[in-house]
């Protein structure tokens, strides 16, 4: 019985270290187009940076959470999770640029509104784009 449940070991493998990786990729070309930086601010306890950065993560990983669910192939589910990736750096420069243009000094001044409105704009499309990933 523990022979058969762990053959399904070597698949969950290979799909965690892609999620996990495309999750490091994520962070690293969402904290790359930020003009703050979000972990640095975390460290000294911004509050609005823990929340912007915390609702982008969750916005990525719940799509990604439904392509590893509805994907055919490893392949499949890179491709839906870098959608994914593009889908969520695409929020955040909507958010930047046309609705909080003062973004790029709300979050470092720790205005905690800015941060919590961002993150659920982010989590709100992570949603969105989770659910349109299941057909």
């Amino acid at each position: 019985m523990l022979t058969q449940s762990l053959s399904g070991l070597p698949a969950f493998l290979s799909y965690f270290a892609t999620a996990i990786g495309l999750l490091a990729l994520f962070l690293t070309v969402y904290v790359f187009i930020t003009p703050y930086r979000e972990i640095a601010l975390i460290r000294e306890g911004n509050a609005a940076a823990a929340a912007s950065l915390g609702g982008a993560v969750l916005g990525f990983v719940l799509p990604l959470a439904s392509a590893i669910t509805h994907s055919v192939g490893l392949p499949d589910m890179a491709v839906w999770g870098l959608i994914a990736l593009v889908v969520q750096v695409l929020v955040y420069l909507a958010a930047r640029f046309l609705l909080l243009p003062e973004l790029g000094r709300d979050i470092p001044a720790g205005r905690i509104a800015t941060g919590v409105f961002l993150g659920a704009l982010s989590v709100a499309i992570g949603i969105l784009n989770a659910a349109c990933m299941s057909y």
